[in-house]
């Protein structure tokens, strides 16, 4: 491995461990025994705030899926997909079922909106 391709992979686990210490944080907003569903419900709604547009953590992580995707499919051995089919379907399945999941919830806990 080359010096930069060390210096890429280290950016990369020090951003990992920046964003789980991040999500360790909201973890526990989310399990404060003072959190009341409004308040739960307006968190949720943070972590998936558009579907359409990443302003949320979800569409965010599912934005840089589809972006190791797009490469998956240019350096995957004679282009057959097999790497790049199975990110395609997983950013598919952070934005469509567990976004979607995430706004179900959201709505049974708070359904007037975003006025925490």
């Amino acid at each position: 491995m080359t010096g930069r391709h060390r210096t890429r992979l280290e950016r990369v686990r020090a951003s990992v461990g920046i964003a789980s210490l991040a999500l360790q944080q909201i973890e526990d907003d989310l399990g404060a025994d003072d959190v009341d569903a409004r308040e739960f419900a307006a968190i949720l709604r943070e972590l998936q705030e558009d579907l359409d547009v990443p302003a949320g953590l979800l569409p965010a992580l599912a934005q840089l899926v589809s972006t190791a995707a797009r490469r998956a499919e240019q350096i995957e051995p004679e282009r057959d997909g097999d790497a790049s089919c199975y990110l395609h379907e997983a950013a598919a399945l952070i934005t469509d079922n567990a976004g979607q999941r995430l706004n179900w919830a959201t709505r049974s806990l708070h359904p007037q909106g975003d006025d925490a």
